[in-house]
C-alpha cells in the first residue's frame, strides 16, 4: 500500500549540501501499526515530511495505494494529503472555536462534502474512541487524552489508506498515552486503517506489528513482534526494542570515544536524550 523504494533527501546551507535521507526503502501494508525510532536528527521526521508531500525529495520513489507521487503538482498533492493521507500531531491541532465532533468533521467541512455518511461515520468515531460524551464541548474543556482521540477520529473520517502519526503521545500521561495507541489498534480492527508513526516512545512502539530504527539517514534494523502478540508478547516486543536501541547507541558511544573531544561538533555528539521511554521533545527537523 505504501512503498519507499530508495529514498534520498539533502538540504543546502549556502555552498554546503546536508545529506538527511540516505538510501530508505520500506513499506506499510494494508491493516498494518508500523514504527519509526531513531535519535534526533536520524530523519525521521524528513521521511515522514516527504511520505506527507510537505517537502519534495531528491531521489527515489513514494508510492501510495498505487500512486507514485514523484512529479505530481501541488493540487495533486493536496488531494492525496486530503483524501488519501490522515494526520495526528504531538500537538493535536485542534481549532478551539470548534466542538470535538466538529473539529472530526474538519476534513469534510474543507471538501464541502458534510453528507450524512460523514455525520454517521463522525457519530461512529465519537463512539468507538469513548468520546460521544465531550462530542458538544470544546477542546479547552476537555482533557489531553480526550483531545487527542478527537485528532486520531479526524485523522479517520476520510477514509484515508494511511494514518501519518507524528510522536502521537508526546505530550501524555501513560495512561492517555495508552488511550491514545488503543485507538489506532481500534481503527486499525474496526475500519481497516494503517498507520505509520514516528515515535520515541518504546511502549507506544510495542504495539506495532513492526518498528524501523533509523540511524544517520538509514535504516538501522526492523524489528517484527510475534503476530497476534498481546500483553505479555508486547513487554518482551518493548525489551527487544530497548535492546537494538542500546546497541545503536553503544556504537555512537564506541566511535565518539575515537575522536578527540576538540573535533567533535554538535552534530558528532551522542544523543544523550535517546533512548527514554517517554519523551515530550520534537525531534530536530
Amino acid at each position: 500500500m505504501l512503498y519507499v523504494k530508495n529514498l534520498h533527501k539533502s538540504y543546502q546551507t549556502g555552498r554546503k549540501s546536508y545529506s538527511v535521507l540516505k538510501g530508505i526503502s520500506l513499506s506499510v501494508a494494508d491493516r498494518e501499526f508500523v514504527a519509526v525510532m531513531g535519535p534526533s536528527g536520524s530523519g525521521k521526521s524528513t521521511l515522514l515530511n516527504c511520505i506527507s508531500c510537505y517537502i519534495p525529495f531528491d531521489t527515489g520513489t513514494i508510492t501510495l495505494g498505487g500512486k507514485n507521487l514523484k512529479g505530481m503538482d501541488e493540487n495533486a498533492l493536496a488531494r492525496v494529503r486530503n483524501e488519501n493521507l490522515g494526520f495526528v500531531f504531538q500537538e493535536f491541532m485542534l481549532l478551539d472555536g470548534l466542538t470535538v465532533r466538529e473539529n472530526i468533521l474538519v476534513p469534510r467541512i474543507i471538501q464541502e462534502k458534510v453528507e450524512s455518511d460523514a455525520e454517521e461515520l463522525a457519530d461512529k468515531l465519537l463512539a468507538l474512541f469513548g468520546i460521544a460524551s465531550v462530542a458538544d464541548k470544546y477542546p479547552a474543556d476537555i482533557s489531553g487524552g480526550e483531545k487527542q482521540r478527537t485528532a486520531v477520529a479526524r485523522s479517520l473520517i476520510n477514509r484515508p489508506l494511511l494514518i501519518l502519526a507524528d510522536e502521537p503521545t508526546g505530550n501524555l500521561d501513560s495512561k492517555s498515552s495508552r488511550t491514545v495507541i488503543e485507538s489506532f489498534e481500534e481503527a486499525r480492527s474496526s475500519l481497516g486503517a494503517s498507520v505509520f508513526m514516528v515515535t520515541h516512545d518504546s511502549f507506544a512502539a510495542s504495539f506495532c506489528d513492526r518498528v524501523i530504527l533509523l540511524k544517520d539517514g538509514m535504516v538501522y534494523d526492523t524489528l517484527e513482534a510475534e503476530p497476534g502478540h498481546r500483553e505479555d508478547g508486547r513487554g518482551v516486543f518493548q525489551d527487544r526494542l530497548l535492546g537494538a536501541i542500546r546497541e545503536m547507541s553503544r556504537m555512537d558511544s564506541e566511535i565518539s570515544g575515537r575522536i578527540s573531544p576538540h573535533r567533535l561538533s554538535g552534530s558528532d555528539m551522542p544523543d544523550s536524550s535517546f533512548p527514554p521511554t517517554k519523551e515530550t521533545g520534537r525531534d530536530v527537523k
